[in-house]
């Protein structure tokens, strides 16, 4: 690991490293240990007592955060006929068929987020290769494939965020920004930490939760206490 910077330096001695904090407080500390130039995003992380080589212990889903993410995300569409102008009329960035996906292959990928029609799908599927790896492939599992697009582009536009266990069994998703007020994050972080506890998967033993942690972008993690998530 490089060496960390005199500001990160400076935030990591003002954490307690053998407290866990109550989730409002950790939010609050690293709102006022955020001192980059730029709106730092803050982000949560959530260790799963699961093993997600197993199918029946994935933890994915996608959940609309009540004061969003503080991030204007471009969505692009792909649909024909009469979900073209329902997509267009949510608010999507970018809406076609066998012209984007031609120029998806070409290498343009100016877009956050990718909701497709489950006619497209076979079409869409070609772009698997070159969505898949970055996160942007269409699923039917967190609403990404589905005939209602507009919905799907307005929750996208107001919030929507997307999670998904990794091979070492962590969740990271963002749930704000620094200038956020305290009450917005923490309304944030809960609704994220609810929907990540109702998937608990049903084979799991003991305790779910093993840690959780909180971020910006530049600065240093501040632990919680999981046991006062439930």
């Amino acid at each position: 690991m490089g060496k960390r910077g005199r500001r990160y330096e400076e935030a990591w001695q003002e954490i307690d490293k053998s407290k866990l904090y109550e989730p409002q407080e950790a939010l609050r500390l690293v709102q006022s240990l955020a001192k980059a130039k730029f709106d730092e995003t803050v982000e949560a992380a959530f260790r799963l007592n699961v093993n997600p080589r197993h199918a029946d212990q994935q933890v994915r889903g996608a959940v609309v955060l009540p004061h969003g993410t503080g991030k204007t995300r471009t969505v692009l569409v792909f649909a024909k006929g009469e979900k073209v102008k329902e997509a267009e009329e949510a608010g999507a960035d970018f809406v076609g068929a066998e012209d984007l996906v031609a120029k998806v292959q070409g290498g343009w990928f100016d877009f956050d987020a990718v909701v497709a029609t489950p006619d497209m799908m076979s079409m869409v599927g070609r772009l698997g290769k070159l969505l898949g790896p970055k996160g942007l492939m269409p699923n039917p599992k967190v609403g990404t494939v589905t005939f209602e697009v507009g919905k799907a582009v307005r929750e996208i536009k107001a919030g929507k965020v997307e999670y998904r266990v990794e091979k070492n069994g962590i969740i990271h998703a963002p749930v704000g920004k620094v200038s956020f007020s305290g009450e917005q994050l923490a309304e944030n972080f809960q609704t994220l930490a609810d929907v990540i506890i109702k998937a608990r998967p049903q084979g799991v033993k003991g305790q779910y939760v093993k840690s959780v942690a909180v971020s910006s972008t530049m600065g240093p993690a501040v632990r919680i206490n999981p046991l006062k998530l439930i």
